[in-house]
C-alpha cells in the first residue's frame, strides 16, 4: 500500500499563538512529522511512502485553556500518543505478527495516557490549570482504517464523489441535535457550537469514541481542527480535495485559504491522506460505511489512568 501525505497548520487571521497541532508516526520506522516543529520543507520521506507492518498513526489535536496552556496540552497530546505507540512496539515480543495486539487497542491506551499526563500537569503546575485538548486520532493496518476521537476535531473520508464524516462531535450542539431539540443547520451557529463535552486533560475519566472504516482504493482521509470544519460544508471540502486531484499540498493550502478568507478566527490545521496500491481492494461504489466500535463491557469503555490496558474490541 502506498499513502501520500501532507499536512499544514496555521495560526489563522485572529489569534496570536497557535494551539493545535499535528502527528503523522510510521511505526514500522518510528519516522514522525509533528506541526509544532515547524520543520520546513515537510519530511520528504513521509510525503509518499509505503507504511511497514506496524501501521500508520495520524493525529490532530486542537489546544484550549488561555495563555500558553493550549498549546502545552495539544503539544502534550500529540508527543504523549507518540511516545506510548513507540514504546509499544518495542516492548512487543510479537511486533510485526499476528499475535501484536491491535493498533486500535494501543492508540486507545495512548490516549488515556495523554490524558493522564495532561490532566497531571494541569494540577501540578498554576501556568497550565484547566488547559485540555482535543484528539482525532486514525490508526491504519492493513485494509483497516480506525478513529478515535475525544472532543470536536474531525476526520472525514473521501471516496469518488462521496464524502462521509467518519467521526461525531463530542458536543452540547450535537447532544442537542441526538435528541432532537435542534437541526444540523441551527448547530451550524448555535451560541453554543464551541461547547465541548470531553477534552483530553478536562476529567480524570475519559471514554473515547472509535469508529472504523475499510480502506479501498484511493480514498482520501481529511482529519481536521474546527478552525476548518467551522467554516465550510463537508462538500466544499470534497471538492476541493477532488479538483487538486493527486497534489495533497495545493488541497491543504487551498482549504486553509478558504477557512482564512470566511474569518479565520480559529487556528487551522489540515491532515490528508490518500491510500493506494494493489493491497486495497477497488471501491465497487462511492459508499463509505461508518462502523462504531463497542467494547464487550461498558466497564472498558472508559479510561482513567496511565496504567489502564483496556481493550476496546471484542
Amino acid at each position: 500500500m502506498i499513502v501520500e501525505l501532507h499536512a499544514q497548520t496555521d495560526v489563522g487571521r485572529v489569534r496570536q499563538g497557535n494551539e493545535d497541532n499535528f502527528l503523522a508516526l510510521d511505526l514500522s520506522t518510528a519516522r514522525g512529522w509533528i506541526g509544532s516543529d515547524n520543520v520546513s520543507p515537510p519530511p520528504a520521506e513521509l510525503l509518499r511512502f509505503e507504511p511497514g507492518p506496524h501501521g500508520l498513526v495520524l493525529v490532530v489535536s486542537d489546544g484550549m485553556g488561555g495563555a500558553l496552556a493550549g498549546d502545552v496540552a495539544s503539544r502534550m497530546a500529540i508527543e504523549s500518543v507518540r511516545e506510548k505507540m513507540l514504546n509499544g512496539v518495542a516492548s512487543s515480543s510479537n511486533a510485526g505478527t499476528a499475535n501484536e495486539p491491535a493498533l486500535v487497542d494501543r492508540l486507545f491506551n495512548a490516549t488515556g495516557y495523554a490524558n493522564y499526563e495532561i490532566h497531571r500537569k494541569s494540577l501540578e503546575d498554576a501556568r497550565c490549570s484547566g488547559m485540555g485538548a482535543t484528539l482525532t486520532a486514525a490508526a491504519i493496518t492493513g485494509q483497516t482504517l480506525d478513529f478515535v476521537q475525544v472532543g470536536d476535531s474531525r476526520a472525514y473520508v473521501v471516496r469518488g464523489n462521496q464524502i462521509k464524516l467518519a467521526t461525531k462531535d463530542q458536543s452540547l450542539v450535537q447532544q442537542l441535535v441526538d435528541v432532537g431539540q435542534i437541526t444540523e443547520q441551527d448547530a451550524e451557529t448555535h451560541m453554543f457550537r464551541n461547547v465541548i463535552l470531553q477534552a483530553l486533560g478536562a476529567q480524570r475519566d475519559l471514554t473515547p469514541v472509535i469508529t472504523r472504516v475499510h480502506l479501498r482504493r484511493g480514498d482520501t482521509v481529511l482529519l481536521c481542527s474546527d478552525g476548518l470544519s467551522g467554516k465550510m460544508r463537508a462538500e466544499e471540502m470534497r471538492e476541493i480535495i477532488t479538483q487538486a486531484e493527486t497534489d495533497l499540498t495545493i488541497a491543504c493550502q487551498q482549504l486553509i485559504e478558504l477557512a482564512n478568507r470566511r474569518g479565520g478566527e480559529d487556528n487551522i490545521t489540515v491532515l490528508l491522506a490518500r491510500f493506494d496500491g494493489d493491497p486495497l481492494a477497488a471501491p465497487t461504489s462511492d459508499d463509505i460505511a461508518i462502523e462504531q466500535l463497542e467494547p464487550e463491557d461498558d466497564d472498558d469503555n472508559t479510561l482513567s489512568g496511565h496504567e489502564n490496558d483496556t481493550t476496546l474490541l471484542p
